[in-house]
């Protein structure tokens, strides 16, 4: 049987949904439940109510908002209009969310006074905006450093003077009918922008990535169907932000299967377990060792009580097998992707061997090539050779939004995306990451991934999870510096980690430094190197 592509706009993916298993559970929280009819209906108002407000196609709608049933009814709905949904980082400090704010454009902004995990959206927003309200005219907004948003919706019971209430917003929509709604989600196109997302900013702003309905649908329904085997009986859990790709992606393979999706407002370990259970969970999306280590090492996690037939996870090879060991019920899978490629290009086959499975992130989707380059000289290398991975086809995004010279730097002419990611092929096209480019250590001359390190690390038995970076070094120019996490209940000395590494590891690869921690500077989900690099530079 020849493959064909199913390629949808992401409403009307969602409105197949609708006409195959209306009833059927699609976004469930553990305390909310809404069938994919109920979510069809809810982003249809939203569109009538941002329509209402003035948002049309080509409009950008900010979205800051913890996780919640209605920051899926404004990405979906936006979208039913043309408009493109920005989802922003809930954990951006107020010089971060003035920038995005600016930069997307943003026409209107959705936001709630609900306070989750100490994050006050409305303070957040004063503090971003000093004058954001014109006093002599509290109807108006006046905010001089983003010229273009007209309007600050604000979910909850609050009603703070300059912002448009939850209950004026909703009201609104009986000025659209429905049938307005209907021929503009006829109008889109799959190569239409379907949202834009920011990169985590670390060293620099973030950068603006508008992704296509296309390269936002195509991987999500491959890795889907081909990779989770998804039906209209699976439930999957992710507890990921949903302003984060790890959120849209498993979102969209579930619409597509008619699953459900089980989302958390935010990740406590005992409350998901006990909600994996209660919910029959199926499939897992916790992704990242800071959340699956959570799980496991919790004194409640019992793999027998669980119906998790597959996961996701990233990380070291070395922890992958680790964890798999623990959950011997399930079968765990890697993936290797990034915003500005629609979210992900890889993931691995449950048909793999364990050794695959753990130590690549399987093959690339269909239609997806990818190449390796020497980075400094941009020579194509061969199989098992490690190089900057670029990627080309029909996932890649559009471009950095308002940024021609940063696009200059990550394209080729011929249309190839510089990812800054080291990587390899193996000889049946898996993909293997070793790290970021940035991430490779120079020790003396040497090269050192950090992964390598962080790898060997996780065997030690009091390791929970162990970071390498480079520090400044006189004789070496930089060295290896490991922050580690240790094990509930566990001790380790510095000269015992290092004393663990001798004669396992070459000199050069041992770290000089060793920090403990209980708490990691993290982005949206991932921890953020650059602010291990500054403490331990700082600390020297």
């Amino acid at each position: 049987m020849l493959v064909v592509s199913d390629v949808y706009t992401l409403p009307d993916l969602l409105a197949r949904a609708v006409n195959r298993s209306p009833d059927a559970d699609a976004v469930v929280f553990p305390n909310q439940r809404v069938t994919y009819s109920q979510l069809f209906q809810r982003a249809t108002n939203t569109a009538r109510s941002l329509k209402a407000l003035g948002v049309d196609s080509g409009d950008s709608v900010g979205i800051l908002m913890s996780n919640c049933q209605e920051f899926v009814d404004l990405l979906l709905g936006s979208q039913f209009i043309g408009a493109i949904p920005v989802p922003i980082n809930a954990r951006y400090k107020a010089k971060e969310l003035a920038y995005v704010i600016d930069d997307a454009q943003l026409k209107v902004l959705m936001t709630t006074d609900r306070i989750v995990e100490h994050v006050d959206f409305v303070s957040l927003l004063q503090e971003a905006f000093p004058d954001i309200i014109n006093q002599e005219n509290p109807e108006s907004l006046s905010l001089t450093t983003a010229e273009n948003l007209k309007s600050i919706v604000l979910f909850g019971g609050r009603s703070p003077d300059g912002m448009i209430d939850q209950g004026n917003f909703e009201s609104i929509r009986e000025q659209v009918p429905e049938e307005t709604i209907e021929i503009d989600r006829s109008r889109l196109k799959i190569r239409d922008i379907a949202m834009m997302m920011y990169t985590s900013g670390t060293t620099a702003n973030p950068k603006g990535c508008p992704i296509t309905h296309e390269a936002l649908v195509r991987p999500a329904v491959e890795a889907g169907r081909t990779r989770f085997k998804m039906t209209a009986d699976d439930r999957m859990w992710d507890p990921l932000p949903m302003f984060h790709m790890s959120f849209v992606l498993p979102l969209i393979g579930c619409i597509d299967a008619g699953a459900a999706l089980l989302t958390m407002e935010y990740f406590e370990p005992a409350s998901a377990l006990a909600y994996m259970e209660s919910e029959n969970a199926t499939l897992n999306f916790a992704s990242f060792p800071t959340i699956m280590e959570a799980l496991l090492n919790h004194k409640d996690y019992d793999s027998e009580a669980l119906k998790i037939r597959i996961v996701n996870n990233v990380g070291p090879a070395d922890l992958l097998v680790s964890m798999q060991k623990r959950m011997p019920k399930a079968i765990q899978i890697s993936a290797y992707g990034l915003t500005e490629c629609g979210g992900v290009v890889s993931f691995g086959h449950v048909e793999d061997s364990l050794e695959k499975r753990t130590e690549t992130s399987g093959r690339l989707f269909r239609g997806i090539e990818a190449q390796i380059r020497d980075p400094e000289t941009d020579e194509i290398l061969g199989s098992d050779q490690q190089g900057e991975i670029l990627i080309r086809g029909y996932c890649v995004f559009e471009g950095y939004h308002n940024a021609p010279e940063k696009n200059e730097e990550a394209f080729t002419s011929d249309g190839w995306f510089r990812t800054g990611d080291l990587c390899s092929l193996d000889d049946e096209g898996r993909v293997t990451y070793h790290g970021r480019i940035k991430d490779m250590l120079k020790v003396g001359g040497e090269n050192v991934a950090a992964v390598e390190i962080e790898g060997f690390l996780s065997h030690h038995p009091a390791i929970q999870l162990a970071q390498v970076v480079s520090a400044p070094d006189n004789k070496y120019i930089e060295v290896p510096a490991a922050f580690i996490q240790l094990k509930e209940g566990m001790s380790a000395t510095e000269e015992e980690i290092i004393d663990f590494c001798k004669g396992q590891l070459s000199s050069f690869k041992i770290p000089r430094y060793v920090r403990f921690v209980t708490e990691w500077p993290m982005s949206a989900t991932k921890i953020q190197k650059i602010r291990l690099r500054e403490q331990i530079a700082a600390e020297l």
